[in-house]
């Protein structure tokens, strides 16, 4: 089962490592394919919410928005920028190729050499924000054969003004509940052995779940 990780040395490693990384690709994507983007920790490594499953390695989920390109309706020609970008990356930290899920590009495990033993990973989910702010993710579905291979957007539910929501939880002083929340629903996909949700998904949910009981919030409780 999953519980919070608390080494807050390691994670400040993982943390700076992994910035320094989505740096890298964002540069790669303006000056090889000007392509304007930014990156923002969700999930599990936003807001102090990095789960661990007994011993097993984590990862760290990084939503990688795409702020300009030529045509947002390219998908396969924009995941394969990022995929790309990304591997050139990994190249310069001496590490393999990232691998191509239906949601995400994820970094082989990666040790430090010294400190905490855990290993981990980077996992970059490309997004855009529509006009009513709501999340997209680009999906590439995989048919067995790769011409048949589908790739296209996908609005993260209730996603909508989730900035604002997030900042209204925090401000009134309950954010414990989000993070209880969270724990509890990636915990439910876990026995349910459900692969189908991704962090920022369950991130998502998480917000959503802690905003809609605010009615019956108590101040400082």
């Amino acid at each position: 089962m999953y519980h919070y990780l608390d080494d807050k040395k390691f994670l400040h490693k993982m943390r700076t490592l992994s910035g320094e990384m989505l740096q890298l690709i964002c540069h790669y994507l303006k000056e090889d394919y000007d392509i304007g983007s930014t990156f923002y920790l969700v999930g599990s490594g936003a807001k102090n919410l990095i789960l661990q499953n007994n011993t097993q390695p984590v990862d760290l989920d990084y939503n990688l928005e795409i702020v300009r390109c030529e045509d947002f309706e390219d998908c396969h020609y924009l995941k394969e920028c990022v995929r790309k970008a990304f591997n050139k990356c990994l190249q310069e930290y001496k590490l393999h190729d990232c691998e191509d899920s239906t949601s995400s590009l994820t970094s082989k495990q990666i040790c430090f050499k010294n400190g905490n033993p855990t290993a981990f990973s980077v996992d970059i989910c490309i997004t855009v924000r529509d006009e009513e702010d709501n999340y997209h993710r680009l999906i590439h579905e995989k048919t067995g054969w790769a011409f048949n291979d589908r790739y296209f957007w996908n609005m993260a539910p209730q996603s909508k003004q989730l900035k604002k929501k997030v900042d209204y939880i925090k401000e009134s002083g309950h954010w414990q509940k989000v993070r209880e929340q969270y724990l509890k629903i990636k915990n439910h996909y876990l026995t349910q052995n459900d692969n189908d949700h991704p962090s920022f998904v369950c991130y998502v949910e998480a917000v959503n779940n802690v905003y809609n009981t605010r009615g019956h919030w108590k101040k400082g409780k």
